[in-house]
């Protein structure tokens, strides 16, 4: 069962239920503050971080990229920029860890991301 631990700075209840609509039952999650999330990665208590914010990559990420590293992190949207399932799938095959994406975007982006997961 693949483990999702939800950080990030806005809507972490609503990105939560959308990981479970999603996923048909066969995601286990959890809602942490950041820090706690991503030592959940780092730790092996989770698999995938999700998280979001205003800018997709600041308050989003920010603690991933720190303790992580870039090349494990994945900013799939931005304000203006939706997500895409190419972008999403790209990043999932490229080995990221922690997504971030904004708020608005979070139904498109949680869907992509668990058709990605779920695929591997």
């Amino acid at each position: 069962m693949i483990r999702i631990v939800i950080g990030g700075q806005v809507e972490k209840a609503e990105i939560e239920a959308l990981v479970k609509k999603f996923s048909g039952g066969q995601v286990q999650t959890m809602i942490k503050s950041d820090l706690e999330a991503v030592m959940a990665i780092k730790s092996g208590e989770a698999d995938y971080y999700f998280g979001a914010c205003h800018t997709g990559g600041g308050g989003a990420l920010a603690m991933a990229i720190a303790l992580l590293g870039k090349q494990r992190c994945a900013t799939i949207s931005m304000p203006g920029q939706p997500p895409t399932k190419d972008k999403v799938e790209e990043a999932v095959a490229q080995g990221a860890k922690a997504f971030g994406f904004t708020g608005d975007h979070k139904e498109k982006a949680v869907q992509y991301l668990i058709e990605a997961l779920l695929k591997r």
